[in-house]
């Protein structure tokens, strides 16, 4: 018979405690949720993630065996939702829609920020990228970016632009373009995508920049026109429209994108299993259809990947801040 290792029962435990962890983490994922899960979105009702989200929420609602209640929070460049999210109990059943403004940009932006993205919240998962759309009204003499810059330049500051707020992606956009082009365009704060196209659409704002899908309805109607899109190519669903680098506006470029997050210290199988759930969703190709054709364009990932993804965005939206800045400062 051949000798015992002398830590052969060491070995023995340490693998028998690694699977009664594994079995404990699969039965908590089983187990949850036992009763309807909260998503926080940072947006107004209506809006493009707003409408995706709901869709999620009805699919996944099966499979979880719970629904999933949105909670519309706008405001303040997804700050009011944000901050209401970090400030949840961390039980598992409080989650948020988080994306660049809210996780990248407004650590930089705004110095009393009320939550800390890296201390307050936990990564749950990436969803899906925007293709943004730079959109004006039908009835605005414009037909290009170009012939809305000197449309801009004549009309001083009688031309608005729909932001989500001071130190939104949309402000930054517009003091860069005043100091580009030499113009007085003035923001005008919205609570959300809808709420920007709806202004668009009835005239009160002569520029718009969204995510694409926010405006369909009205393109469709015949009430606002797309000047530009910010994917790399030019979108299949409007292969007429250019890009933004076409247009003459690669000098500012940003990705935006979404995700969600949840309380810091929520337990991590109920993150593990919302991130799961919503990775088979994202593959599947009926709902990968639902979201190409609003101009998105499914992510995933693991929960760990979000958060090295989240470090790195955040760097890249310095420089975009830094770059908006210098420009503001000209």
């Amino acid at each position: 018979m051949k000798p015992t290792h002398p830590y052969m029962h060491l070995l023995r435990a340490g693998l028998a405690a690694a699977l009664l962890g594994a079995a404990t983490l699969a039965a908590a994922q089983a187990d949850w949720p036992t009763r309807p899960v909260r998503v926080i979105v940072p947006l107004a009702a209506g809006s493009v993630t707003d409408v995706v989200l709901r869709a999620a929420a009805q699919e996944l609602q099966p499979r979880l065996g719970h629904p999933i209640v949105i909670d519309n929070k706008p405001g303040a460049s997804g700050v009011v939702g944000t901050d209401a999210c970090a400030k949840a109990p961390a039980d598992g059943y409080t989650f948020c829609a988080v994306y660049l403004a809210s996780m990248s940009i407004n650590p930089h932006t705004i110095a009393k920020l009320p939550y800390d993205p890296d201390k307050d919240l936990v990564p749950v998962g990436k969803l899906f990228y925007v293709t943004e759309g730079l959109f004006v009204p039908a009835t605005l003499p414009v037909g290009s970016v170009a012939e809305l810059r000197s449309y801009a330049a004549a009309k001083g500051n009688a031309v608005n632009f729909g932001t989500l707020g001071e130190g939104s992606l949309q402000d930054l956009m517009v003091a860069w373009l005043n100091n580009e082009w030499k113009t007085r365009i003035a923001g005008i704060p919205y609570k959300g995508g809808g709420p920007i196209s709806s202004a668009l659409g009835a005239g009160e704002i002569q520029v718009g920049m969204m995510g694409v899908g926010n405006f369909t309805g009205l393109m469709q109607a015949g009430k606002v026109k797309p000047l530009a899109v910010s994917s790399q190519q030019r979108s299949p669903l409007l292969p007429q429209v250019p890009t933004m680098q076409e247009a003459g506006l690669g000098g500012f470029t940003a990705h935006v994108w979404w995700g969600l997050a949840a309380p810091a210290g929520t337990p991590p199988a109920a993150v593990e299993r919302l991130n799961a759930e919503f990775n088979r969703l994202l593959k599947d190709p009926k709902f990968a259809e639902f979201l190409q054709g609003r101009y998105l364009v499914p992510a995933g990932g693991t929960s760990q990947e979000f958060a090295a993804f989240l470090r790195t965005d955040r760097e890249q939206a310095a420089t975009l801040v830094k770059l908006a800045a210098r420009q503001s400062a000209r």
